[in-house]
């Protein structure tokens, strides 16, 4: 007869006996005696069945002696892949969709495939860390898993499957992601309004769609979503966005695009899909045209973003009146165009000098 020990949970083991029959033990010291309960044999009980078992009366050995209410207060934390089902059932409703869609991805393709056979209460910062090196080639993954999981572990804590203050994802670093930064040039912009100019007609509405991102530096979804009731000129008043509750201020040329548009309403999607009305139009195939024509193929929708706020700082206006333009909701995010306004400033400051120096008849 020989035993062979689980790595996860000291004490409890395979038995294997000379006949061939199998067994699920699990070994402990209760006052200074050591026990053995056998909790089923194979393939009767699986080995996620034992290891709860086990789990079970190895808490209930450490918990032996005290209180009665102190005792009952403890819950038997479930395997990571159970816990997640019950979690999303609870949780997932108060995110926004593009949200949950992300969560339920990660907690399928990353979550339960590393921690499934887990229990939620023996997730420690070396699993997180280990988990971390796993992915250290797709670190835009893991960014966006691990804040998926801290809630997870969070909302554990809630219901008791964890101690309190134990998330081993606080503190955890993410990967550093060299942020993609495209702006478009003045002769860009041109190449690109002769390009839209040439589509009019065969894409109308992704057309107006590209307008207005340009002129608002809106974000894609808040503009392709779009519906008459939140347009209020000169804003645009949306009860929801990334970043909550957004007004977008509309400039002449951006309400011009608006009141040219067929078949305004006082509800309802601004740019419908022809196939499915009730969602908004595609645009990727008709900005993948377009922009092969300008002859700008790197260039995304969201540079165009980038590229209101880098216009913005060229013309001398601050970052705070920029985050409050673009809708961020936290100044930090505005920060990533400061090295732009450093370099607008250092531009200044060349040309004062140089005309300085022409005024002092280039002497130094």
């Amino acid at each position: 007869m020989h035993v062979v020990w689980d790595t996860l949970y000291p004490g409890f083991g395979l038995r294997f006996r000379e006949s061939g029959h199998k067994t699920w033990i699990v070994s402990f010291r209760q006052r200074k005696i050591k026990r053995t309960v056998t909790l089923g044999s194979v393939p009767a009980m699986t080995i996620r069945e034992a290891r709860r078992e086990a789990r079970r009366i190895l808490s209930e050995m450490q918990l032996e002696g005290l209180p009665t209410k102190a005792k009952e207060q403890v819950k038997c934390a479930p395997l990571f892949r159970d816990y997640a089902g019950e979690f999303w059932a609870d949780y997932s409703r108060h995110w926004k969709p593009s949200t949950a869609k992300r969560s339920a991805s990660c907690l399928k393709l990353q979550l339960i495939p590393y921690f499934g056979d887990m229990t939620v209460d023996a997730i420690r910062r070396t699993d997180i860390a280990r988990f971390r090196d796993s992915l250290s080639d797709r670190p835009v993954v893991f960014n966006r898993a691990i804040p998926v999981l801290s809630v997870m572990l969070q909302y554990a804590e809630q219901l008791g499957y964890r101690r309190a203050y134990s998330n081993p994802c606080r503190g955890t670093p993410r990967y550093k992601i060299r942020l993609i930064e495209r702006y478009l040039s003045s002769i860009e912009y041109r190449r690109l309004a002769s390009a839209l100019d040439k589509y009019q007609n065969h894409y109308p509405k992704q057309v107006a769609i590209i307008w207005l991102l340009m002129f608002t530096g809106a974000r894609l979804g808040e503009i392709q979503s779009l519906r008459w009731e939140y347009v209020k000129p000169p804003r645009l008043m949306l009860p929801d966005s990334k970043t909550g509750a957004k007004i977008i201020y509309l400039n002449k040329q951006a309400q011009s695009i608006l009141h040219a548009l067929p078949k305004k309403r006082n509800s309802g999607l601004i740019f419908p899909s022809r196939i499915k009305p009730a969602k908004p139009v595609s645009i990727s195939i008709a900005w993948d045209k377009i922009r092969h024509h300008a002859a700008i193929p790197d260039v995304r929708l969201h540079d165009l973003r980038h590229s209101f706020a880098s216009v913005a700082i060229r013309d001398g206006i601050s970052l705070l009146i920029i985050g409050k333009l673009l809708g961020h909701a936290l100044p930090e995010t505005t920060a990533r165009y400061a090295h732009l306004a450093d370099e607008t400033i250092q531009d200044s400051a060349l040309r004062v000098c140089s005309s300085i120096a022409a005024a002092m008849g280039g002497c130094q």
